[in-house]
Formats: C-alpha cells, structure tokens, sequence
C-alpha cells in the first residue's frame, strides 16, 4: 500500500500586519479610481475631437491638457517610487545592517575561538605526538632485535 506524502503550508509564516493591508487596499483603489477617471477624460477628449466643427486650436488645447496629465502621472510615478527607495533604505538600515554586524561578531568570535583552540589545544596535542614519535624512534633504535 503506497502512502502519499502530501505537502502543508507552513503555519509559522507573518501574516502582514492589518495596518499594512488597509494601506495596500487604499493604494489600490485610489489607483483604480484615477485610471479609470483618466480613461473618462481621453474618452471624452477623443469624442470631442471627432465631432466635425473641431477646429486646430482646439485640437491643440487637447493635445496640451493630455500632456499636462502625463506629466501629472510620471510626477506620480516618481513619487511612487521615491517612497519605495525611502523604504529600502530603512530596511536596510534597521533589518539587514543589524543582521550583518550580528553575522560578523559572529564571526570574530569563531576565529578567535578558532585561535584559541589552536594554540592552547593543537600544538599541544601536535608536540605531544612529535615527542611519541621521537620516543618510539629512541626505544626501536636502542632496543635489540630478536
């Protein structure tokens, strides 16, 4: 009889913080309602630049106001992601600089008791067999073959 192994979801994950996901779910939205307000206002521009007493100043001024909402959406764009790098940047100061300096005392602490091992334990040892051998060599040498 074959018994299937079957995968579970890993219950000691984060879950975000409420805080989190009210402000993810009012980003959202508040980018859903200005896409769909600026869809309403190109719908309009192009419905009234069809209309056949259209004349070029008009055309013009259209052309201006989109170009005036496209620089409003890359100023939103760089704020965006101005925000972005200012969270970076406080993630790496406060979560992964502590994590590093903790990681290196870590290791300094390692190497000296690496260190420490060495002298005060393998040289030693070391000394102790190298006089062994010495000694063994001595007995073998003034001891008579049979």
């Amino acid at each position: 009889m074959d018994t299937e192994i079957i995968p579970t979801q890993d219950l000691t994950e984060e879950l975000p913080a409420p805080e989190d996901t009210r402000n993810q779910r009012g980003l959202v939205v508040g980018l859903v309602i200005g896409g769909i307000a600026l869809l309403a206002v190109i719908v309009g521009a192009v419905f009234l630049l069809l209309r056949p007493s259209t004349d070029t100043a008009r055309v013009r001024d259209v052309f201006i106001i989109f170009m005036a909402l496209e620089s409003i959406v890359i100023g939103l764009a760089l704020v965006i992601l101005l925000v972005q790098l200012a969270r970076l940047i406080n993630l790496l100061q406060n979560e992964i600089k502590p994590i590093m300096d903790s990681t290196n005392e870590t290791v300094s602490t390692l190497r000296g008791t690496t260190q420490f091992l060495s002298d005060n334990l393998v040289e030693p040892v070391m000394k102790l067999n190298e006089y062994l051998a010495g000694f063994g060599h001595l007995i073998r040498f003034v001891r008579p073959k049979k």
